[in-house]
């Protein structure tokens, strides 16, 4: 089959896993995916998919639906449950509307109809690569922020609200009961743990966070 294994050192680079039963059809794309630079895996079903292990490289799927054993629209609902979904682009045959429409509901990125234009195909391919890059990136980013909340203290949680909601240090010391220099104390190993320079840049750590003023007291008092 040509198939690759997926190695340690391989997990960054972007691949593209193609799912399909017709095996010229598969030959074909293989060919030109390579030949425009891309790192390809072929598969002739879901199942032989399975056996390898999705691997967690980054990338996109592109699959047909009807196949042998699972179809490609089961393929994605398991997609969908990874931590880190991949984009699926299915290029398909024939495909009735209501596989259509469960294909784009659950979050296809194209719907390609077979014989598919070679270059559409390699646009929609590289968009969904590039999407999948920035959704990664983004997933890291948000993952370090909130090891970097998690190691604030209580108190600290309710300082950095108050700060982020404007209230000046002589404010908040008032409203905890704490001396000006403690609270200045806490605002200086808020900023430290939360790895900031500025107010400016700790309001948009606590907005990266989906964190409202109410849900900051709840996390702070807990």
């Amino acid at each position: 089959m040509g198939n690759e294994n997926l190695s340690a050192a391989d997990r960054e680079t972007p691949t593209v896993r193609l799912i399909d039963d017709d095996v010229a059809f598969r030959h074909a794309m293989q060919r030109l995916l390579r030949t425009a630079g891309l790192q390809v895996v072929e598969y002739g079903s879901v199942g032989e998919m399975l056996l390898e292990g999705i691997g967690s490289a980054p990338g996109c799927l592109v699959l047909d639906i009807h196949m042998p054993g699972p179809s490609g629209l089961d393929l994605q609902e398991m997609i969908a449950s990874q931590p880190e979904p991949l984009p699926v682009i299915f290029v398909t045959a024939e495909a009735t509307v209501h596989e259509t429409l469960r294909a784009m509901k659950a979050g296809a990125t194209d719907f390609l109809f077979k014989p598919v234009d070679g270059e559409m195909l390699l646009s929609v391919i590289r968009k969904a690569i590039e999407d999948d890059a920035a959704r990664r990136q983004a997933r890291r980013r948000l993952c370090a922020l909130q090891t970097r909340y998690s190691r604030l203290s209580p108190r600290e949680r309710q300082v950095m609200e108050m700060v982020v909601n404007g209230a000046l240090n002589k404010q908040i010391s008032a409203q905890l009961g704490a001396a000006e220099r403690t609270v200045k104390a806490h605002r200086a190993h808020v900023m430290e743990k939360m790895e900031v320079s500025s107010l400016a840049d700790l309001v948009r750590a606590v907005g990266q966070l989906g964190m409202t003023p109410d849900s900051a007291s709840v996390a702070g008092a807990a």
